[in-house]
């Protein structure tokens, strides 16, 4: 059997593939939200609610995805997910009110929750703990990437006449990937292609976690009774609602706010997303650069970039000071680097403090502690960007993740420097 060098990046760049389908999916709606609107009769209020529930579905699948990873392994699980969400995605295409379109969306976030628990569970398996930060940055770039595609392709269709088939080649697109993963993702176990010396480096860099063959269950009170949950949940509560925000309201804001035609939302809107792919590969990077820089452990060189990027975010709270449109684009642009840089190292660091039988479902608590800031923050959009603006609002979404990377400062604990040799 032919190895293959560097079998574990072609492992992760499987996943990411699969969270640019899990995000195209999501922000397709937030593209045709301007002529959904327009077509379908809803107002800001109502649209908040269909951004609602799929929040509060998301939030409560989290925990539940996680432990359906954990007990079926990570190949299985998500390929469950991704079937459910590819065909739930194409249902978006009859939705003929915000009723119904809420109902789909929400169908959509109990689907679309395994999706960041899978890509983490995933990073584990296949990476040293030094590179775990890495790995997490280039499959969390699936996320932005997925946000950056769905404006021109979802408007396209719209100028196609039609913006029901948007959803149903988006759901088709689940299913081709769906095919990939089944045929080609496997554990470092079984993956015959992995050479001895790649396993032998990716095994003796992972924490005694990690090693344990024996499955156990994973025990939700354990996990959240640990200080080290609570120091990952709170500032992951405080974090989402900015991505939450971009992901949902940045065509809304540049077409009621900004005025842009679909056209202009098509060539600008993407451009946040793009930034934010470099804030997931700059932050994936940044760690290992803290700790050789810095001479700083594992634990503390993740808190740092949460840091990082808690301060990037003082970019989107001048939104309002922005009299030009373009300027306003750009500090979106700014606001999305900087959370998916803190992001990511939040999404690592519960790699680093729960071991692999528990991952998955720490991660997913963790996700349901996000989601329920997101989607307590959009129904405040919903009820006040047309009283008081969006302005405000940006600006508490600076003020939440700067509390959030003071939380995470001081509550988590660790001295990991498990360093192993590069190869």
């Amino acid at each position: 059997m032919n190895k293959i060098k560097g079998m574990r990046w072609w492992m992760i760049a499987l996943v990411t593939c699969g969270l640019i389908v899990n995000y195209l999916a999501r922000n397709s709606l937030a593209a045709a939200a301007p002529t959904l609107k327009q077509e379908l009769h809803i107002s800001t209020e109502q649209y908040s609610y269909i951004v609602a529930s799929f929040q509060a579905a998301y939030m409560v699948m989290q925990p539940i995805a996680g432990y359906i990873l954990d007990m079926l392994g990570t190949k299985i699980g998500f390929a469950i997910f991704a079937l459910l969400w590819s065909a739930v995605c194409m249902l978006h295409g009859t939705a003929n009110g915000w009723v119904s379109l809420a109902a789909f969306r929400g169908l959509l976030g109990v689907s679309e929750a395994a999706g960041i628990p899978s890509g983490l569970k995933a990073a584990s398996e296949w990476f040293p703990a030094k590179e775990r930060s890495i790995a997490t940055g280039w499959f969390n770039i699936g996320s932005s990437v997925g946000a950056l595609i769905a404006p021109p392709l979802v408007i396209w269709c719209i100028m196609q006449g039609n913006w029901r088939w948007a959803f149903v080649i988006i759901g088709l697109i689940g299913f081709v990937w769906l095919a990939m993963w089944t045929l080609f993702y496997k554990h470092p176990k079984d993956q015959k292609h992995l050479s001895d010396e790649e396993r032998d480096y990716i095994i003796s860099g992972q924490e005694a976690a990690y090693k344990v063959d024996a499955a156990q269950k994973p025990s939700w009170g354990k996990i959240l009774a640990s200080k080290s949950f609570w120091s990952i949940a709170i500032p992951r509560f405080l974090a989402e609602p900015a991505w939450q925000t971009f992901n949902f309201w940045i065509p809304l804001y540049m077409a009621e706010v900004r005025h842009m035609n679909l056209k202009e939302i098509a060539m600008f809107a993407w451009l946040p997303f793009l930034a934010a792919d470099l804030g997931c590969v700059v932050g994936g990077y940044l760690a290992p650069y803290f700790q050789k820089r810095f001479n700083t452990s594992l634990i503390t060189s993740r808190k740092l970039v949460v840091v990082t990027g808690a301060v990037c975010m003082i970019g989107p709270a001048c939104i309002g000071l922005a009299s030009d449109p373009y300027v306003a684009i750009a500090l979106f642009c700014v606001g999305g680097f900087a959370h998916q840089t803190l992001s990511g190292a939040l999404y690592t660091l519960a790699s680093d403090v729960f071991g692999k039988n528990d991952v998955a479902t720490a991660t997913g608590l963790t996700g349901m502690a996000g989601y329920l800031g997101g989607t307590i923050f959009s129904l405040i959009v919903g009820v006040l960007a047309t009283s008081i603006g969006y302005n405000p609002l940006f600006v508490a979404l600076a003020a939440f993740d700067i509390i959030g990377a003071v939380v995470v400062w001081n509550m988590l604990k660790g001295n990991n420097t498990n360093t192993p040799k590069h190869i």
